[in-house]
């Protein structure tokens, strides 16, 4: 079949670190900022050197936007646009080359493509900067139909602070992110996003995992309750700590090169 010819969503493929955030910012600006896009190389780079919304932070070049761009054109996934000026411009086609995925959806896997792998309740609420997602209840059915279509995987199993990612990591990244989660090896099955288990759990998918956790602390069992003893609180997940561990790491990191800097100012006052 010509590559002119082929149905939407035929050339997807696996993409490599800068093509998935070039995809991701090119969706997100058409989204937060229609009135500059198309977009230009260099807003390309902006965007994917972009220290706010992003994970990693990265620090691109534009020989490596440039290549990303090409390879993401020949995929069909983005096309070149001049318009009126002389200044080339580039516009996705993500709508189509997901196979004509719905507004919300197309929120959804930008986000994943610029953040990566996160749980429900921080993808919702991330992904309604560009499109509103109500609640748990609707990500849930929208993660659900990706899945189905292999556009996002699950990493952890049903049930509160679910984490997921995109499907378009190649295989090997993709093993490395389940290693780091301490799934490497297991899959979780698609359309099981985990409503019916969080409604039988008492989990209200309505609302975000901190609020649910917040709403749960206080509450003890009516048989705890009866004898006079609170619960005793269960652990989290061992697959829940690592990001919460690689955070804290990173903010004691910050800290400790704050403190760095005043010590160093204060030398320079006190001279």
């Amino acid at each position: 079949m010509d590559a002119d010819t082929q149905p939407p969503g035929s050339r997807i493929r696996p993409l490599d670190a800068v093509e998935r955030r070039v995809l991701g910012v090119l969706i997100e600006k058409a989204k937060t900022t229609p009135e500059a896009y198309p977009l230009s190389l260099n807003a390309v780079i902006t965007g994917c050197n972009q220290k706010s919304n992003r994970e990693p932070v990265m620090t691109v070049d534009e020989d490596q936007v440039s290549s990303a761009l090409d390879s993401l054109r020949a995929a069909g996934a983005v096309t070149e646009y001049f318009g009126s000026g002389r200044v080339p411009r580039y516009r996705h086609h993500a709508y189509e080359w997901f196979g004509n995925v719905e507004k919300e959806e197309l929120s959804i896997l930008a986000e994943l493509l610029l953040r990566g792998e996160q749980s429900e309740g921080d993808l919702r609420g991330r992904a309604s900067r560009m499109d509103p997602i109500a609640d748990l209840t609707l990500l849930r059915s929208l993660l659900d139909k990706l899945a189905e279509r292999g556009l996002v995987v699950w990493l952890s199993p049903p049930g509160r602070g679910r984490i997921l990612t995109h499907g378009l990591l190649p295989e090997e990244k993709l093993e490395k992110v389940r290693a780091k989660l301490g799934i490497a090896g297991q899959a979780f099955p698609a359309g099981a996003s985990g409503t019916a288990e969080a409604a039988a759990d008492g989990d209200d998918p309505a609302l975000d995992c901190d609020q649910q956790s917040a709403s749960n602390a206080g509450t003890i069992p009516r048989a705890a309750q009866a004898a006079g003893t609170p619960p005793k609180a269960s652990p989290p997940p061992p697959i829940l700590l690592q990001p919460l561990v690689e955070k804290i790491a990173g903010l004691e990191a910050e800290v400790a090169a704050l403190r760095s800097r005043l010590d160093a100012l204060e030398r320079a006052l006190g001279n």
